[in-house]
């Protein structure tokens, strides 16, 4: 048996082939995210671990938890608590560290690293043993800077050049002093570093005689634990917390490995639906080749072979057919991971160098999933084989489906279909991620119901196709009959196209409906004209909203400012607004009271006044994070979102309880209105810095629009896998399907039917396959993109059910041209029969 299985295999290698391609990608797919972000994540670990080399003991402020009326906060590391742990037993030496968002501009303005990257710290002393310098001196005073020696390179800076570089929206303009090495991994990553001496980077950072951490190496001979005991000795435990060097490293380690697990998790996704469809090809392959053997297999069972023997050779089959295809995969997936490190430094990301690494897990679980995968789909057509009665297989009667069998399955498809749709209606009126679970539950149940019923499908949605069939005469009339002549393979097929668009118009409806909703919340909240905030999104310094306010056309401005308060033993955070000018530049839906802001009155958004069960006039004590109290009343409550929510008040009541006041972000409305002349001269106002964005409505519709549409071309990227291998199901069904029907082919083509109608027959065909299921898809992803529209939309009141008419067209029409192209091989191979030969074949 096992030698006839072999040769099996041998015997059908054309008709194999595209099995072997949709578990290959599959597996391509899954190896080559395993070694991508295994190499991506082995390269940022030995990066960032080169930059503790310097450290044997970190020693940090505790944060004290909020208490009662007590804010919480971090206390300050202090110069005193510098000297104490310089002096304890063990150590050579202390250095204080101080560290923040520090923006670079290159020479044309334009900034370096991308924001998030871009870091600024303190240069120690007259020679810093972490930052090696190449060029120059160290740093001092607040006209020089040190930066590191690759983001020199990639600016073009040099030792004497002047460089614009930002903390918190001001530009300053000092002169390049020195040029260091780093291992810093954000500089790995593409980012920048900026140093300035000690009392500058304080200055700069908001730590006037404090630092951020205090780094202790230890003396020779003493080791890290050792010293970290006699610090833990030494340090008020309190206030401040010690970490070894080596326990840094393997916590940052970890945090990049668990930063690399929600990717490789969500592109394994993808390659597990792309391997779910290829398991529809599986059992559609297996399933006509055990059909067109079905004499074969019964001749054996006469001879003596046994039902398990019969479902052993299968299963060989398959897995010398998943074999082949898990080697390939692997070699391919290989390459792609290789290929993905290389995109990511085309796209202008960084990434530290290193080897590509090829675990044993790697290599295990491209084997395991694509041999697996292939066996689970070929074992129940074996198994069915197996169970047909020998005289029966050789005289064929076992052909049809038992009425029996059909109604089980389309009871079971309806009650699977039926739970789906209740689960999910039921997950539609939860709120929030309550109901994320129980609608994926729901999905799940409902893409099963719909699969099992889809032959039962196939019959009504093809014949709503004679018309158009019709047009192309005998042609139509037989591809037509030949769709529903076989309805479970037609429905294999076709759900494997299915699940491809039901993923992607799920989620077109879903971005295209957020998007909606809010610019809807933008325009409607905001009466502003411009929103100027950081291109990272870190705070503004109050400087921003002081020179925006002397502009000659703004007309009113206003920051928003946030701080942690206390309220009812509850921590609330407070958004302090200019109280004069705040009505003019919000639109915002009061419910109660009048939208009054100045003095002790504020306004509260309707949740907040709900927790604590306020309404106009309410009076209630707010704890600052500086320990004092107000009294507060509520002059009105109004309908909070995403962009305007909390406690508002006026920042001349908040500010004074604050030590280092800082904006996230200022409103500007102008007496012309949005315009390029008047955005220009808002940005020229602040030293034109490419760290400070100023944008209009307009502006921030588009930054909204571009990053969803980001998102959705990289998913439509990651489903085209899934499509590809539905593409390769239909031509592998059509390519057997002709092979099945040689004899018919024949006859057709002796009565009269030209190359051309044959031709047309097949492409037909395959057309109305595919169009099944694009309907299928688009139906479905539809009604999950609406389901999950309502789960969002009761966190979200502007929330509004978008239709993609024109791309839902496109989708089908990707479906049809789908159809056409994977019917052209097959077509002209049915053409290109010889009738006679045909009509002898069995």
């Amino acid at each position: 048996m096992f030698r006839t299985a072999l040769r099996n295999v041998l015997a059908h290698k054309a008709r194999l082939l595209m099995t072997v391609l949709a578990v290959m990608l599959g597996v391509a797919f899954v190896s080559g995210t395993l070694v991508f972000t295994n190499t991506l994540s082995n390269a940022l670990q030995n990066s960032s671990a080169k930059g503790f080399d310097q450290v044997d003991v970190a020693v940090e402020a505790k944060y004290q938890e909020s208490k009662g009326d007590q804010v919480g906060k971090s206390p300050e590391l202090t110069q005193a608590l510098l000297a104490k742990s310089e002096q304890v037993p063990g150590a050579a030496s202390a250095i204080g560290v101080v560290s923040g968002f520090t923006a670079i501009a290159d020479k044309d303005g334009k900034l370096i690293g991308g924001g998030f990257q871009s870091q600024g710290g303190n240069y120690w002393e007259a020679k810093d043993p972490r930052y090696p310098l190449v060029s120059g001196h160290a740093p001092s005073g607040a006209n020089e800077v040190a930066i590191d020696s690759e983001t020199a390179e990639r600016a073009g800076y040099k030792v004497g050049d002047t460089v614009r570089l930002s903390i918190d929206g001001p530009v300053l303009k000092p002169t390049v002093a020195g040029i260091f090495t780093t291992d810093d991994g954000n500089v790995a990553a593409g980012g920048s570093l900026a140093l300035f001496d000690t009392a500058t980077a304080q200055s700069l950072f908001g730590k006037a005689g404090t630092y951020d951490e205090i780094d202790v190496k230890a003396a020779a001979g003493t080791s890290q634990a050792t010293l970290k005991a006699a610090l833990d000795k030494a340090l008020p435990a309190d206030t401040v917390e010690t970490t070894t060097g080596k326990q840094l490293a393997d916590d940052q380690a970890e945090m990049i490995s668990s930063s690399m697990s929600g990717l490789k998790q969500g592109l394994l996704v993808f390659a597990g639906i792309a391997l779910f469809v290829g398991t529809f090809i599986i059992a559609n392959t297996f399933t006509m080749l055990i059909a067109q053997r079905t004499k074969e297999l019964a001749l054996l069972r006469a001879v003596g072979a046994s039902r398990k023997q019969v479902t052993r050779s299968v299963l060989i089959e398959a897995f010398v057919v998943g074999a082949v295809a898990a080697v390939t995969g692997l070699v391919a997936g290989i390459g792609i991971g290789a290929g993905l490190k290389s995109l990511i430094g085309m796209l202008g990301a960084t990434v530290p160098d290193g080897p590509l690494v090829i675990t044993p897990g790697t290599v295990g679980t491209a084997l395991a999933v694509g041999i697996l995968i292939t066996m689970l789909a070929a074992w129940l057509p074996g198994r069915r084989a197996a169970k047909i009665p020998p005289v029966a297989a050789m005289s064929s009667v076992h052909a049809a489906a038992t009425t029996k069998s059909l109604v089980l399955r389309n009871t079971l498809g309806a009650l699977f279909s039926g739970a789906g749709i209740a689960v999910v209606l039921a997950a539609t009126s939860m709120s929030g991620s309550d109901g994320q679970a129980p609608m994926g539950i729901g999905a799940v149940l409902l893409i099963i119901g719909v699969f099992i019923l889809t032959p039962l499908l196939s019959r009504p949605l093809i014949a709503a196709a004679a018309p158009f069939m019709r047009v192309f005469g005998i042609s139509g009339k037989l591809a037509r009959q030949n769709s529903v002549r076989n309805p479970r393979r037609t429905a294999a097929t076709a759900s494997a196209l299915m699940i491809g668009l039901t993923l992607i118009t799920g989620m077109t409806v879903m971005a295209g409906s957020l998007q909606k909703s809010i610019d809807k919340m933008a325009s409607s909240a905001i009466k502003a004209d411009y929103v100027v905030s950081m291109a990272n999104g870190n705070s503004l310094s109050p400087d921003v909203a002081e020179k925006l306010a002397k502009v000659d056309d703004v007309t009113a401005s206003s920051p928003l400012r946030n701080a942690p308060s206390r309220i009812d033993g509850k921590t609330e955070y407070l958004t302090g607004v200019t109280g004069s000018t705040i009505g003019e530049l919000t639109d915002l839906t009061v419910d109660s009271g009048a939208f009054k802001v100045g003095g002790s009155q504020v306004v509260v958004d309707d949740d907040t006044a709900k927790s604590h069960g306020w309404k106009a006039g309410s009076r209630f004590t707010v704890n600052y994070e500086d320990g004092k109290k107000q009294q507060l009343t509520v002059a009105g409550v109004y309908e909070g979102n995403e962009m305007i929510q909390g406690i508002i008040l006026d920042n001349a009541a908040l500010s004074p309880h604050e030590t280092d006041p800082a904006d996230m972000q200022v409103m500007v409305k102008t007496s012309d209105g949005a315009s390029s002349a008047t955005k220009d001269k808002l940005e020229k106002a602040l030293g034109s810095n490419p760290a400070i964005k100023v944008q209009d409505k307009k502006d921030l519709s588009n930054e909204i629009a571009q990053m969803f549409t980001l998102v959705l071309n990289m998913l439509y990227g990651l489903l085209a896998m899934a499509v590809l291998v539905a593409v390769l199901g239909v031509i592998n069904t059509l390519a057997m399907s002709v092979f099945e029907r040689s004899q018919e082919i024949g006859m057709l083509r002796a009565i009269g039917l030209d190359r051309k109608g044959i031709k047309r027959m097949v492409r037909l065909e395959s057309l109305v396959i595919s169009l099944f299921g694009g309907v299928l898809g688009i139906g479905l992803g539809v009604f999950f993109g609406w389901a999950a529209g309502e789960l969002v939309g009761s966190s979200m009141a502007t929330y509004e059910l978008v239709m993609p008419w024109a791309r839902m067209a496109v989708f089908l029409l990707l479906a049809a041209t789908v159809g056409v192209l994977a019917a052209l091989w097959p077509a002209r191979r049915a053409a290109r029969l010889n009738m006679l030969t045909a009509i002898k074949s069995e």
